[in-house]
């Protein structure tokens, strides 16, 4: 499996970005999808998640996200995305993607070390 992430740039604060991250090589029926940041050096945080077990999906969120990011998943193109509203400026980072074979459980899909497949990081500025 290889994720490619793309969709990072300089952003002004309230802008609306939106993330991409394509998958190849997906095989799996049941997988954890998710999005991750890193602000500062060795501290990456916990996103968004998407997860698909036995037919059916499951979302979660970061409190400093919620109701400001969507995690979403276009079955055809086999891309899953992150639209970013109300950007602000402690939003800024470089955005990952990352890929778990199974449903993993809330408390797992927090945890960078759940992850076996990542992408390579999209830079988001969020800045005027």
């Amino acid at each position: 499996v290889q994720l490619q992430a793309s969709g990072g740039g300089l952003v002004q604060p309230g802008g609306s970005p939106r993330l991409s991250c394509a998958a190849s090589g997906l095989t799996f029926s049941s997988y954890t999808v998710a999005w991750f940041r890193e602000a500062s050096e060795n501290e990456r945080e916990f996103v968004a998640a998407r997860r698909l077990n036995n037919g059916n999906t499951h979302y979660s969120y970061s409190g400093s996200v919620k109701g400001r990011f969507t995690i979403s998943r276009d079955n055809a193109k086999n891309t899953v995305y992150l639209q970013m509203n109300s950007l602000k400026p402690e939003d800024t980072g470089v955005y990952y993607c990352a890929l778990s074979e199974g449903g993993l459980i809330v408390s797992q899909q927090k945890i960078p070390a759940s992850y076996t497949y990542w992408g390579q990081g999209t830079l988001v500025t969020v800045s005027s």
